[in-house]
């Protein structure tokens, strides 16, 4: 089964993987006073990915390092995208946070301090961002005990740009490059949308813009697809009409995506991809319920629910209501 976040994940690091496209975001997200001692022009992408394998299917992330003060620091950018908030994202990016720390120390064996670490979260959906975003607000102790104890508990925080609270307007006033103010437009927009191609129409100078820059060809051929395969298939044709006012070349592109995706049967399985969404909305639903009613799930358990079949999930729903423990739910 393919993830349902495939298409998220593919557009996320093609666009946002170029370090002068991640730059312009970082300086529309990231307070002045931090802009103004890091060195975005020097931004470079370390590979790899800090996310837990049976998370990917709703997080994506990429690092990356810059000079702050002419000391080495890492980004770290996440985008989330979920039906609903994580309720555990504050822990979840002090992990991933303390990861980076990890590597550090493999490669500088000898350190005895650590980098900076700037991390942020890209929420994009239907519902805003209402989870905690600092670990303090995840510590379960009485108001009045918090205080107390406030000094001696971490108090992590990470930089948070919902882009469900970002209208279009703001959007356009962001200093981004095209791609990725386009980029993140979709990520707001395009799922499901069956006005697409309507909504799209304010945008034609930012496609053309696109098409026009230093990658354009490519970064464009990333956001066609992307439109291809969350859009709705009845928009079609009014997309084509759309690609063939941007230009030629926008028009030549579209079809071309258009007639690979349907060689790699990826248009026609649009309802299996409903399907696979369907099964992976349950999935996150019977998640949050075994987490509010046991606390933080092990990852043997995580896999197991990953892993199910849609009967056995609808079955376990079924049981969180009844079992005590987490061996009663899943025998």
């Amino acid at each position: 089964m393919s993830s349902p976040s495939a298409p998220h994940d593919a557009v996320f690091r093609r666009i946002l993987g170029t370090p002068s496209n991640a730059a312009s975001q970082l300086r529309a997200t990231l307070p002045p006073a931090l802009m103004a001692r890091l060195d975005l022009d020097r931004l470079t992408l370390v590979p790899g990915s800090l996310v837990d394998a049976t998370l990917r299917w709703r997080h994506t992330d990429l690092l990356f390092t810059a000079p702050l003060d002419g000391r080495e620091a890492f980004i770290y950018v996440l985008i989330e995208h979920q039906s609903s908030n994580d309720p555990l994202m504050a822990f979840r990016m002090l992990r991933y946070v303390v990861r980076v720390w990890d590597r550090y120390l493999v490669e500088h064996p000898k350190a005895t301090r650590l980098p900076a670490v700037i991390p942020l979260v890209v929420h994009h959906n239907e519902q805003a961002w209402t989870a905690p975003a600092q670990v303090l607000d995840l510590v379960d102790l009485d108001p009045d005990l918090t205080d107390a104890w406030r000094e001696y508990l971490p108090r992590f925080q990470f930089l948070l740009d919902d882009l469900v609270r970002v209208d279009e307007r703001a959007l356009r006033e962001r200093p981004l490059t095209h791609s990725v103010r386009l980029t993140l437009l979709l990520l707001k927009i395009a799922p499901g949308n069956p006005r697409l191609a309507s909504d799209l129409w304010r945008w034609v100078d930012e496609l053309r813009a696109v098409l026009e820059g230093p990658d354009g060809r490519e970064e464009f051929a990333a956001l066609l697809r992307y439109i291809e395969l969350v859009g709705e298939a009845d928009t079609r044709d009014q997309l084509h009409d759309l690609m063939a006012a941007v230009g030629p070349e926008a028009e030549e592109a579209y079809m071309t995506i258009a007639e690979m995706l349907r060689a790699e049967g990826r248009v026609e399985g649009r309802v299996e991809g409903r399907v696979e969404g369907r099964v992976e909305g349950r999935v996150e639903t019977l998640v949050q319920l075994l987490t509010l009613k046991f606390g933080p799930l092990p990852e043997a358990v995580l896999t197991t629910v990953h892993n199910a079949s849609t009967d056995q999930l609808q079955a376990w729903t079924a049981r969180v209501l009844t079992a005590d423990t987490l061996d009663q739910l899943f025998h």
